[in-house]
């Protein structure tokens, strides 16, 4: 049997790229910042219903210079439900993570005990909008306020997502996207930031290519993190076909719901009536069920189905942070992260491919 694999990037028409990318070989402008990379900011612009967007290389370089942009200093408040490099991120800013524990429900900061963690050390919020559930950006909108505290958001997972029809990507002082190839929306690599504040864009333009401002003015300590025109033109590709990817996956998204919601020891999380998904993920909670996910990980990869313990194991117990923090002071995202299984979840999974996942699962 063919392997199912928990995510399989999506492609355009090969015709299609190869058109896209028939001017590169006429300018030879091949990074740099050249058209293919400006008309993809624009039609990032237009699609996520935000004022500026930065491309970059990728997403974790995206949100280290998003972290190093805002001049944060001491202490950062963020999850340790999330991929590594969230937490990375701030620790190579030089900063310090404070683990604020998770939403049960939606595996997003819990903005209940969240003014607990605040000190006169704190610079900022970095909050995970986790699988596209959206963190409760209202409440954190109002602490930073209260504060006086900037807020970066890690939107890796929340392409496309509105919330009463607003881009999720206005939020906060910076979103940070990733458009890995595993990505509900990719550019085979790459990412990027959302902003209001358009004083930022010759910033981020500079730190991403090695602080560069003029032919002879060096204005900052960059970097190299600009996305090429190849990635660019795929992100073209793609981005005409997003909407196509996105019914896809809610088609199968919901064939998982028709066949796990009422299975016992099986919890699912439902995104509220006024945001528009983006079906980028299926985690299932396996709580009360009659294996562990461990075991059902392992009998499902057995059947040639491959799954993913994410997020597994959590930030704060990595072994490169031990000795600086403990899993046990976030015992929710503990907890999740010994029992949260992602399932198969791609725009060309045949539902009876995911029949035959659920059908395992049941058994």
């Amino acid at each position: 049997m063919k392997p199912i694999q928990v995510t399989q990037s999506s492609m355009p028409d090969f015709d299609e790229f190869s058109e896209e990318i028939r001017g590169i070989w006429d300018s030879r402008c091949l990074t740099n910042m050249g058209v293919k990379h400006q008309q993809l900011e624009v039609g990032l612009e237009q699609y996520l219903k935000t004022p500026n967007v930065s491309l970059f290389s990728n997403g974790h370089l995206a949100l280290e210079y998003a972290i190093t942009a805002l001049n944060l200093t001491g202490e950062v408040i963020t999850t340790p439900f999330t991929f590594a490099s969230t937490t990375h991120a701030i620790v190579r800013n030089g900063l310090t993570p404070v683990f604020c524990d998770i939403d049960p429900n939606n595996y997003t900061i819990q903005t209940d005990n969240l003014e607990h963690f605040i000190t006169d050390k704190t610079s900022a919020i970095i909050p995970i909008h986790v699988y596209g559930n959206i963190c409760n950006v209202a409440e954190i909108n109002r602490i930073a306020k209260k504060y006086n505290l900037k807020v970066i958001y890690d939107a890796a997972h929340a392409f496309g997502i509105t919330i009463d029809d607003e881009g999720v990507a206005n939020y906060g002082d910076i979103s940070m996207f990733s458009f890995h190839a595993t990505k509900v929306f990719h550019t085979i690599e790459g990412g990027a930031l959302t902003f209001k504040d358009s004083s930022l864009n010759n910033v981020f333009n500079a730190y991403k290519n090695f602080g560069i401002t003029g032919l002879e003015t060096i204005d900052y300590i960059g970097g190299n993190a600009k996305m090429n025109e190849f990635q660019a033109a795929m992100g073209l590709c793609n981005l005409r076909n997003v909407d196509q990817e996105i019914n896809k996956r809610k088609k199968i998204y919901n064939r998982y719901l028709e066949q796990l919601s009422s299975v016992n020891g099986i919890r699912l999380t439902f995104p509220p009536s006024c945001v528009k998904s983006n079906y980028a993920y299926f985690p299932i909670l396996f709580d009360g069920f009659t294996l562990s996910r461990d075991e059902v990980h392992d009998k499902l990869k057995k059947h040639n189905i491959f799954t993913r313990k994410y997020f597994y194991p959590i930030t704060n117990s990595f072994e490169c942070y031990r000795g600086g923090f403990s899993p046990e002071e976030t015992p929710v995202a503990k907890y999740m992260s010994e029992r949260i299984l992602t399932l198969p979840l791609y725009g060309d999974l045949k539902l009876e491919e995911v029949d035959k996942i659920c059908g395992i699962i049941k058994a």
